[in-house]
């Protein structure tokens, strides 16, 4: 699939972008990406109350296999678009909703997150002080001696 084709795709949910992503593609709606094309396969983001949807259809999570050490690596936030809704644009419709939902949550979360921590950083730290202005030292001009060095060497 390239880009067209999987905003044309998404089409029963409404309108997608398609942006460049790794080795394939991300897809975002309502300006959060809800589902990443990659390797040749299409992966909705989840969370924990929606893998029990993904599970029962016989999906499996992203997985890629670290090059150094060959060890297999789990992505349990992404899976495995079920391969009937390549057929059922209403239902993939219904999918993409909970998929979109699923990225904004974690959005709110991610969000929430980084402002407790920027706030638990600061508690208890007076405000940094200014740092004390440096006396800054006054451009020698080049004596005519240094260049005239210069120019008996070149003799």
């Amino acid at each position: 699939m390239d880009r067209d084709d999987l905003a044309e795709f998404f089409s029963s949910y409404g309108p997608v972008s398609v942006k460049r992503m790794f080795s394939g593609f991300g897809v975002y709606a309502d300006d959060v990406c809800f589902a990443v094309f990659l390797r040749g396969e299409l992966f909705l983001k989840v969370d924990s109350a929606s893998v029990a949807r993904f599970q029962a259809e016989g999906s499996t999570p992203f997985s890629y296999s670290q090059t150094r050490s060959g060890k297999v690596i789990q992505v349990n936030s992404w899976w495995r678009l079920p391969a009937r809704l390549y057929d059922e644009p209403d239902e993939l419709a219904e999918w993409t909703r909970a998929a979109v939902s699923v990225a904004h949550a974690v959005k709110v979360k991610k969000g929430k997150r980084r402002r407790a921590g920027m706030a638990k950083a600061s508690a208890g730290k007076a405000a940094p002080a200014k740092p004390a202005a440096r006396k800054t030292k006054t451009a020698v001009p080049i004596r005519r001696t240094a260049k005239k060095a210069v120019n008996r060497k070149k003799r």
